[in-house]
């Protein structure tokens, strides 16, 4: 397949919907997604991450949500025991991800985005955490 550059929404859900469908395979983080969102919501959750990306890298104002909230009540869910090691490992994915369907300046804004989202995320739910469970 030939690399393009992402410009439309049609790219961005290509993205995002290979790139969930590889989470879900994935044996170190695909249990969390998978215990967490519902097989009949996927669809949904798949529209509003597919927002939420073209929100970011293109400026349209679709995205509705609060995914720090969202976030922190999965660590909750699992004990808070999701670590920095989940982070790099959905990083690597988005960063392959993108590496096998895109090129270009909108690719690299997204991996460059996801990288400064994935650390300010896991830096306020490690604040989040209870003491008694932080290493």
């Amino acid at each position: 397949m030939d690399k393009r550059e992402i410009t439309t929404r049609e790219d961005v859900f290509l993205l995002v919907s290979t790139f969930y469908n590889r989470i879900k395979q994935d044996d170190f983080i695909g249990p969390i997604f998978l215990k967490t969102i519902p097989e009949q919501d996927w669809e949904a959750h798949l529209e509003k991450l597919t927002d939420f990306w073209e929100t970011n890298l293109f400026f349209v104002r679709k995205f509705k949500g609060n995914p720090m909230k969202a976030h922190k009540d999965v660590d909750q869910e699992f004990n808070y025991s999701i670590s920095q090691e989940h982070f790099g490992r959905w990083l690597q994915l988005w960063f392959s991800t993108i590496d096998d369907l895109f090129t270009g300046e909108k690719a690299h804004e997204a991996k460059e985005r996801a990288r400064n989202i994935a650390s300010m995320l896991f830096f306020k739910m490690y604040e989040a955490k209870p003491k008694s469970t932080v290493k």
